[in-house]
């Protein structure tokens, strides 16, 4: 596996340091946080643990959600990749990918259907919800691109589509770091109730 990018390893935990991630594949020293870009939520701060209502855990489950700074002039597009950055393989599990994003100052709602989404690890084009074993923690990586191009991307392309449609084209990007726990399985639980 290659080794992890120096210039990101300041602004994502040593926990979260996946070589595969977009960020460390497409971004630069020059890119990351250029000219105060920066990704944050209402719902967590970098380095926090997600609520159970963005995962498995809860049944009415929906996408946290995110905000963030104006990019620089002159960007075209915004891209959102969120990975889980525990992984194991050579390519984190993709949970999210957003784009067609305006080139300014916004945000996302919480469970808010974004204007073009491409297939997550497990081939859905909406939020993959985090799901670790229990007691086991994940930790999740809100990658935000900033383009000088807007994509040709149809919706529902795979992660390597996007990555590759994004080669040559960032001016700027972002990260926003979360964790999550596995809760309690309580379907053995709900067996001995029924009993």
């Amino acid at each position: 596996m290659p080794d992890f990018p120096d210039w990101l390893a300041s602004h994502v935990p040593a926990s979260a340091r996946h070589p595969g991630l977009a960020v460390a594949k497409l971004g630069s020293a020059q890119a990351m946080a250029r000219g105060g870009f920066a990704l944050t939520s209402p719902a967590f701060r970098a380095g926090e643990e997600l609520d159970a209502s963005f995962t498995a855990d809860e049944e009415d489950a929906v996408a946290p959600p995110l905000e963030w700074s104006a990019p620089p002039p002159g960007t075209q597009e915004l891209v959102l990749v969120v990975e889980e950055a525990s992984s194991k393989a050579a390519e984190p599990a993709c949970h999210w990918l957003v784009w067609g994003l305006p080139g300014q100052r916004a945000k996302l709602l919480e469970g808010e259907v974004p204007p073009r989404t491409g297939k997550n690890a497990f081939g859905n084009s909406e939020w993959l919800l985090p799901d670790p074993p229990e007691g086991e923690t994940r930790h999740y990586l809100f990658q935000m691109f900033a383009t000088d191009l807007p994509l040709v991307l149809m919706p529902g392309a795979g992660r390597a589509e996007l990555l590759a449609a994004l080669q040559g084209t960032i001016t700027a990007c972002a990260v926003l770091h979360a964790s999550y726990t596995g809760g309690e399985d309580d379907a053995g639980w709900e067996e001995d109730e029924i009993d």
